[in-house]
């Protein structure tokens, strides 16, 4: 996938060949000729990305210039367009010059498919590895195997890698032209920054037993009281933090209706024009209460992909 209709870190241009996983001899010998990304677990998963590329670009190794022996098994991504098998690592990062930590958050949205692809999908599964050491049926320790992308206890117990669902939705009133309304919501576990507050679509997990369209209904109404219809599903994205998988909607409501914020979840929230939402992206203040400006989401979400779309005038 690529373009700018995809959210950020819905791009790749890799063949994940999963085939590969299971075969231990190739693995063997494509490590050898690889291309090593290395993330490094005790800072967040940063990896390295060339200082001052634009885009930024991801720093592969081969596997001899590794600083240490990893923390964990070669992860097999998969193979290149030019056939050159791609691994990540868990480690310290390469010490080489013109190169820069990096977290996904901060570069995700300016990396090329090829670097966003990668990078999301080596994160999304260390980040799975470390939350996995045990087995939940046994409580046994647990080991990669199939090249990082299961683990087996001691029984034989095998478990796969798991992505959360979870929706996101921009609800707007339907109004077209800069006097068209969107509801944001402030986090009620989100970070003061004196001066500031960040507003963002409404999330939630989808439950069991429960579809994504009827989780936008029902987080809506619980999170702030407003009913919606007219619910049309635009796309998703990976959201390896730790690892979800954002089911992007829009959604209509009445702005008239009363809005009733549950407080354990959403401090405040709000309905912003086009406007609005136009001069805070320009980097112009737009007063919310309380002395604090409005800050949107960040750039590699698919909350700001969200409301982009709806800016630009595209209610599905």
């Amino acid at each position: 996938m690529s373009g700018e209709s995809d959210p950020p870190l819905a791009r790749s241009t890799l063949d994940r060949a999963a085939h590969r996983r299971t075969d231990p001899a190739w693995l063997t010998e494509a490590w050898e000729r690889a291309r090593v990304l290395v993330l490094d677990s005790t800072a967040e998963g940063r990896a390295l990305v060339r200082g001052a590329s634009t885009p930024p670009e991801l720093v592969l190794v081969g596997p001899g210039e590794l600083p240490e022996v990893p923390r964990s098994v070669p992860m097999f991504l998969g193979v290149e367009p030019d056939g050159v098998p791609v691994f990540a690592v868990d480690g310290p990062l390469p010490a080489l010059p013109d190169t820069r930590p990096a977290h996904l958050r901060e570069v995700g949205h300016l990396m090329t498919d090829r670097d966003a692809g990668l990078f999301t999908t080596a994160l999304a599964l260390l980040n799975w590895h470390l939350r996995h050491g045990y087995s939940s049926t046994t409580g046994k320790a647990t080991s990669a195997d199939e090249a990082g992308w299961s683990r087996i206890d001691p029984d034989g117990g095998r478990v796969w890698p798991r992505t959360d669902p979870a929706m996101i939705v921009l609800v707007h009133d339907g109004v077209d032209g800069p006097d068209g309304r969107c509801l944001l919501g402030n986090n009620a576990t989100w970070p003061r920054t004196p001066g500031q507050r960040r507003y963002s679509c409404l999330a939630g997990y989808v439950e069991p037993g429960e579809s994504a369209e009827a989780a936008v209904l029902r987080e809506v109404r619980e999170e702030v009281g407003v009913p919606v219809e007219e619910i049309a599903y635009v796309g998703s994205q990976s959201w390896p933090f730790p690892g979800s998988l954002m089911l992007g909607f829009l959604a209509r409501a009445d702005a008239d209706a009363p809005i009733r914020v549950d407080l354990a979840e959403i401090a405040h929230a709000r309905w912003f024009t086009r406007r609005e939402i136009g001069a805070a992206l320009a980097g112009e203040p737009v007063p919310v209460g309380g002395g604090d400006r409005l800050v949107l989401p960040p750039p590699s979400s698919i909350a700001l992909f969200l409301v982009h779309r709806w800016l630009d005038g595209r209610h599905c």
